[in-house]
Order: C-alpha cells, then structure tokens, then sequence
C-alpha cells in the first residue's frame, strides 16, 4: 500500500494525534507538542486505508465554478436556492426579496456586496440560535464572532468565544443548529472525545444528519 507525504505537522497542547485532509487534498497531522516524528509516521501507517479513503473522497468532491453574478444564477440562503435579478432602479445596491436584486451599476463589487449580506444576516441569525441553545442547555459562552473562515464551519476558543464562518447562513437551519450546538458543548469539552459527541447527541439526537449533509454538500457553501 503506497506511503502518504504529510503536508503539515501542527502541534499543540492537545493529547492526541488527529489526521485531517485538507480541502486540496492533502494530509495534515496534529500532534501534542512532544510527539516525536516516529510516533507520527506510526500513525499515518496504521491509517493508511483511511487516508487513502478520504484523499480519494475529497479529489473526487465536483469543482464548483466561480460565480460569474449573471441574471438568474443561484445563490443558497438557509438551505434554499434563489435567483439573482439585476436591475437598475434599486434603492440598494444588493437586496433580498424572495430573490436577490442587484443594480448591475454595482456588479463589480457584487461578491463584496454579497459576502456582507451573507455576514450580515449570519451574525443575526447565528446569534439567535446560539442564544436559543445557551439557554436552552445553560451553557455559557463569552461572545460571537462571524469569520471568512473556509476550512471551519465554527470554533470555540479556550475562552468561550465562538466563531462561525459567514458560508454557513447559506446551509439548511437545522444543519446551523449542528455546528452551533457542537461549538457549544465545546466549551464543556474542548475535545472530540464521547462525553463530547453524547453530549451533542442530547441536545440535537439527529445531528448525524446534519455532519453527513455538511461532509456531502458543504463544498456548496461558496460565494
């Protein structure tokens, strides 16, 4: 079975070692701090199948074109998919109604003008939910943050502070509630270990649905 050319070794304070495949397909190695580079190559051995496996995924996944910002194109909000109207008497420059309308005066800045709609209505929206789930479980968590992050659907920091990449807003909610209730029990479990994924499975038992639905369609969350 061929070897694996590690692309990165990243290490931390963390206990274990975790194998990650890039969006480009390549392989990415965490490590605790004092791992030596033996035991990494250990492991990439022992898992060789896996990588191979999910290298093979990750080539295979459609490569999503560019948007061009032409009449009709479509662009996701929530799960759903709506088509884009230019115009030339718009009061704004972007906006939405059941559609989105731009003034094509503005189409040079129109991936500009989308990414802070998407932003926009990602802090309001996210916010709500993760709120929601706070109070819901009486998790509590310091603050919000809305990235352009394209490698994580969401973070929680060693300080309680969450982040969530714009590019969710454009998933299904109950996919949004996912990642918001799997940051949050971070902040009781800064971990993936099983106390962390029971507790997920407490608050959102269905979340298996929504991980496969971001493993098979999130290369769809695009601008």
């Amino acid at each position: 079975m061929e070897d694996f050319k590690i692309s990165e070794i990243i290490r931390s304070k963390r206990k274990t070692i975790a194998l990650i495949i890039s969006d480009n397909a390549k392989l990415i190695v965490k490590a605790p701090d004092k791992t030596s580079i033996e035991e990494i190559y250990e492991v990439v051995k022992r898992h060789r199948r896996w990588i191979k496996k999910h290298i093979e995924f990750v080539k295979g996944l459609p490569k999503d074109k560019e948007k061009q910002f032409t009449e009709g194109e479509s662009f996701l909000l929530l799960g759903k998919a709506y088509s884009l109207f230019l115009s030339r008497d718009s009061e704004t420059p972007l906006k939405f109604d059941n559609g989105f309308y731009l003034d094509e005066r503005y189409r040079e800045k129109a991936r500009d003008l989308f990414i802070d709609f998407y932003k926009k209505t990602a802090k309001a929206i996210i916010s709500e939910r993760v709120d929601y789930y706070s109070k819901l479980t009486g998790i509590e968590y310091k603050g919000i943050k809305i990235t352009s992050a394209k490698k994580r659907w969401g973070s929680c920091s060693r300080n309680n502070n969450l982040s969530f990449t714009y590019n969710l807003i454009m998933a299904p909610l109950s996919v949004i509630d996912y990642v918001v209730v799997h940051e949050l029990c971070h902040v009781l479990e800064h971990n993936h270990s099983k106390n962390f994924w029971d507790k997920v499975k407490t608050i959102k038992p269905d979340y298996e649905d929504a991980k496969k639905w971001l493993k098979e369609k999130g290369h769809l969350l695009y601008i």
